[in-house]
């Protein structure tokens, strides 16, 4: 039995000492006084200029690719068959010359990427979320951890944030049993300082509950999921209702920010939410500014932008800087981007600037003439009376708009969403509109715009 199995077993007054003692696990491990000298140093890096940074990173990426070759026996092997001198990579241009690493990849030849380097009573294992349909699981250290915790504070210290900032937490962990029907809906990490709130009972008529819980709390700071954050922002839009104190600062995480969420999250708090993307396996990092441009943390890893044939967007390829016990060069993210000309930016900040990031990669939907169509999204971009949408699939050619309707959603909004797609797909195949209460999340708690049942539709 894993520990959520032994968490969703417990009485109520058991799950609050669980919680607790997990934050305080989690608060030791990632801010010890180590991470607190990297806090200081990658803040200062944030005032250097883009020459000073560049180098820094280059020089980073040349130890690390050495590093790789000397420990790493999967990098040992492959350099010597391709013909490649570690000490030759010397920039980010030099990484064409490496294969792209997929997941597969490394879960083929999972032992070979474990460092020979890191004594094992000093690595730890880790694990992605598994988005795009398939967990991952990778070894890393205590001082990769506390880097990217650093750079992730970086970017939440830019915004106002602080460390003793208490934050409202909407995730995808189940925080109280799917069969409970009363408040409370949330727990108390007190060593994190969070409330953390159930994604998983957000219906209509438990979301009173969540407001009265916020409007009594009168913490500033949001953070979690756009899908959660923009349906608990569509119940206040609706019942206009005013949560009593403003709200400062909002961030998400999880998940990709679609415009119609950031709009709804916006007109029911007031202020934008701010998004940075980011791995568990510490491959890319990319933070948005106070201006609102996202930029690439050069400081952190190595980010390369590979173009997608007959399209504007580039696949996110990254190398991990800070992860010795289990190096990734080249690691394909899964993630799309589309990247902006702008060289400089009013913050300052002197990382390469990304217009957005198409990231979470959904399942596809098959038409009848064989085209695969991916990402869907900016189809209800605009339109911030629907709550929630989903495209579902079951048979190639017929394509289920499935949409939880605002209160102010009308037959104009359904013309326009069917339009919309008739547009895009054409008139050969079957659209149609099915309209629900609620959309499932998967078992991360995660919503996925596009769902297929097809296996072919399915992403790998």
């Amino acid at each position: 039995m894993n520990l959520e199995n032994i968490y969703s077993i417990l009485p109520g007054w058991a799950k609050n000492v669980a919680i607790n003692f997990e934050g305080y696990r989690i608060k030791r491990t990632r801010y010890s006084p180590r991470f607190f000298k990297l806090l200081k140093e990658v803040k200062k890096r944030s005032f250097w200029s883009r020459d000073k940074i560049i180098a820094f990173r280059n020089k980073r990426l040349n130890e690390f690719v050495i590093y790789c070759y000397e420990y790493v026996p999967y990098y040992r092997r492959r350099f010597k068959e391709i013909g490649i001198d570690p000490k030759s990579i010397n920039r980010l241009e030099d990484l064409k010359y490496i294969p792209i690493l997929t997941k597969d990849e490394v879960k083929k030849n999972f032992n070979e990427f474990i460092s020979e380097k890191i004594p094992k009573n000093k690595i730890i294992m880790m694990h992605t979320s598994g988005t795009t349909g398939g967990g991952f699981q990778f070894y890393t250290t205590l001082d990769s951890i506390h880097e990217q915790w650093a750079i992730w504070w970086r970017y939440r210290n830019w915004h106002g944030i602080e460390m003793k900032n208490w934050c409202l937490y909407f995730g995808g962990r189940k925080i109280v049993n799917t069969s409970q029907n009363k408040p409370p809906f949330w727990r108390y990490n007190i060593p994190g300082k969070q409330i953390l709130f159930d994604g998983y009972h957000m219906s209509p008529k438990n979301m009173f509950n969540y407001v009265k819980k916020i409007k009594r709390s009168k913490i500033v700071w949001l953070h979690g999921y756009p899908s959660l954050l923009s349906l608990l922002a569509s119940y206040i839009i609706e019942n206009n209702i005013d949560i009593g104190y403003k709200i400062k600062y909002i961030t998400i995480g999880g998940e990709n920010l679609m415009p119609q969420q950031s709009l709804l999250i916006k007109k029911a708090f007031g202020i934008q939410p701010k998004q940075h993307y980011g791995l568990a396996e510490g491959v890319a990092n990319i933070s948005e500014c106070e201006y609102g441009n996202l930029h690439v943390d050069e400081d952190f890893s190595a980010v390369e932008f590979i173009p997608i044939k007959n399209t504007s967007s580039y696949k996110i390829i990254g190398t991990n800087f800070s992860n010795l016990a289990m190096p990734l060069i080249r690691y394909d993210t899964q993630d799309i981007a589309t990247i902006s000309s702008r060289k400089l930016c009013q913050c300052e900040n002197k990382g390469r600037i990304v217009t957005k990031i198409d990231g979470r990669k959904e399942d596809y939907i098959i038409l009848k003439n064989g085209i695969r169509i991916g990402r869907l999204a900016h189809l209800v971009a605009d339109l911030i009376n629907i709550k929630e949408a989903q495209i579902y699939q079951k048979k190639i050619g017929e394509i289920i708009i499935k949409i939880a309707k605002g209160a102010h959603y009308t037959e104009k909004d359904e013309i326009k969403i069917l339009k919309e797609f008739e547009k895009r797909v054409g008139d050969n195949d079957k659209i149609s509109i099915e309209y629900v209460r609620y959309l499932p999340r998967t078992h991360n708690g995660k919503l996925r715009f596009v769902k297929s049942e097809l296996e072919e539709g399915k992403l790998v």
